[in-house]
């Protein structure tokens, strides 16, 4: 059952976002990259307040993906990555990508924090982080 509402322009779209983000991180990479994306949909705390939909939280600027502004983003989505999406918007889960809102490629470590929160941990060559209880309980909700 979707965790969030959707239709099939968007899980395409989520699918493209989670192959230009991760594909060098295979499956498990992607799949936390979906984390994140349903992730911010839900959340409705931080930079996320206001964020609804799959186009809303792909694009939203500041504060969005930077694969959109690459060509590969606009690729058409493959049945691969499809199946992955769905997953996340299932409501499947990924640790470190649980409850995390961010992710990024250092060149070295993870830093402790990214926009004041705390590193969830690291997968590959991402790192994840997720908001605190305090500052965005949604994100905690079991669904």
């Amino acid at each position: 059952m979707a965790v969030i509402r959707v239709n099939s322009n968007d899980v395409k779209i989520l699918a493209r976002l989670i192959r230009a983000e991760a594909e060098g991180e295979g499956q498990l990479g992607m799949l936390m990259v979906g984390n994140v994306g349903v992730n911010r949909i839900r959340a409705n705390c931080l930079d996320f307040k206001g964020i609804r939909t799959m186009k809303q939280m792909v694009y939203q600027s500041p504060g969005g993906f930077e694969a959109v502004q690459k060509s590969y983003f606009y690729q058409r989505a493959r049945s691969k990555e499809i199946r992955l999406a769905r997953k996340n918007i299932n409501g499947e889960k990924f640790h470190p990508a649980s409850r995390a809102l961010w992710f990024f490629e250092p060149g070295g470590s993870c830093p402790r924090t990214w926009f004041n929160q705390p590193n969830a941990g690291r997968y590959k060559s991402h790192c994840f982080y997720a908001p605190t209880y305090q500052n965005c309980p949604s994100v905690y909700r079991v669904y």
